[in-house]
């Protein structure tokens, strides 16, 4: 193993344009034997919309809430030029042949760039005849 993270660079330009311009993009991406699918997002909504999910809650909640919405401000005041994460909203992760995980609800997921095998556009759906 060499010390130094690999990193797509074609899947880093899309997560730079999804933190910079908002661009949204149903993506397909293979980690480590399981396939993940979903919308690609930027940083800023990813952070936004993971706050909203405490602001109902506890004082310790609404903690966590204000420290995920300042962390989405931070994201979009510094606008790096490189991306290592990678966000998608309405996800569901594939192992092998099985049912999806989780299969309902609206899911967030973040991913570290390095950790990617592969991609392709687009978004695996369910079909509904069985």
């Amino acid at each position: 193993m060499s010390g130094h993270t690999d990193k797509d660079s074609i899947l880093e330009f899309f997560a730079i344009a999804a933190n910079k311009h908002d661009f949204s993009l149903d993506i397909t991406l293979n980690l480590k034997g399981a396939v993940v699918t979903g919308t690609m997002i930027s940083a800023t909504e990813y952070f936004s919309t993971l706050s909203e999910a405490f602001e109902e809650g506890s004082e310790v909640a609404q903690k966590v809430s204000e420290e995920l919405s300042g962390a989405g401000e931070a994201v979009e005041e510094n606008q790096p030029s490189e991306a290592n994460f990678i966000h998608l909203k309405n996800v569901k992760v594939y192992c092998g042949d099985s049912k999806p995980t989780p299969s309902k609800g609206k899911i967030l997921w973040r991913g570290k760039l390095s950790e990617i095998d592969g991609f392709f556009l687009g978004k695996i759906s369910e079909s509904k005849s069985k």
